[in-house]
């Protein structure tokens, strides 16, 4: 267990400055547009769905929903660098590759959490940019707190990285860099803990990307007809055979 004090890690601050890839599933407006007979019809009823969402915290309701969401919801379930009920963290990637591999994990995993599910068919996500800047960064890839890598690396454990993100939260620190575990490269993502950090940014670059997963490997590509892609096997996504 971490035992970093909140001011060890205020005193490890450092300036972080980088755009930053997200793969999320693509939302498309023709969601409610099936349900509506009217523009004006869906209009309202997207109207009524944003006011039964919960309020986005006063940092984050100028951003575009692309940055904003992840910070309007305190899901039951945990994640890297939030328990559960905890405050939205904006998780991003240095590499578009890195986004892609991370988003196919949860693919794969759901598929393994799901024995009778049949594999995946390509599914459209959209791959988007967003700069983010800060003085308050803290970096898990540089001494001194990379020599607790085996903690910051856990696949299967999340403890100790979210004790680590809530002393971070009370340390004012906005942003935790870390290694990908599920990239096969190992390259950096970034956890967003403060929403200011995207100043008056918008998304940038965005691509649509199809996703289709088997228990064996998934599967990116840029274009259904072909264009760039990349496979992970679930060995590199879950640095085991999918069996264990």
């Amino acid at each position: 267990m971490t035992t970093w004090t909140l001011r060890a890690l205020a005193s490890e601050a450092r300036t972080y400055a980088r755009t930053l890839w997200r793969v999320v599933e693509a939302q498309h407006t023709a969601s409610t547009m099936r349900l509506a007979d009217s523009l004006e019809e869906q209009a309202l009823l997207e109207t009524v769905l944003e006011d039964s969402k919960p309020q986005l915290p006063p940092a984050a309701r100028r951003l575009h929903y692309l940055l904003a969401t992840p910070f309007r919801y305190r899901p039951y379930h945990g994640s890297r660098f939030r328990a559960a009920l905890e405050a939205g963290v904006w998780y991003g990637a240095e590499a578009l590759r890195t986004a892609l591999a991370e988003k196919s994990y949860w693919r794969l995993r759901f598929l393994l959490d799901s024995p009778a599910t049949p594999a995946l068919k390509p599914v459209p996500h959209t791959a988007f940019q967003a700069a983010v800047r800060t003085r308050a960064a803290l970096d898990l890839t540089r001494p001194p707190l990379a020599r607790e890598r085996a903690l910051w690396t856990d696949r299967t454990s999340y403890a100790d990285t979210q004790v680590l993100a809530a002393a971070a939260r009370a340390a004012q620190l906005q942003i935790i860099r870390y290694e990908s575990v599920r990239d096969p490269e190992h390259a950096a993502c970034a956890a967003v803990l403060d929403p200011a950090v995207f100043g008056r940014g918008k998304p940038r670059a965005q691509e649509t990307w199809f996703i289709a997963a088997s228990r064996e490997r998934v599967r990116c590509a840029r274009d259904e007809r072909g264009g760039a892609t990349w496979e992970f096997t679930g060995a590199q996504l879950l640095g085991s055979t999918p069996e264990e």
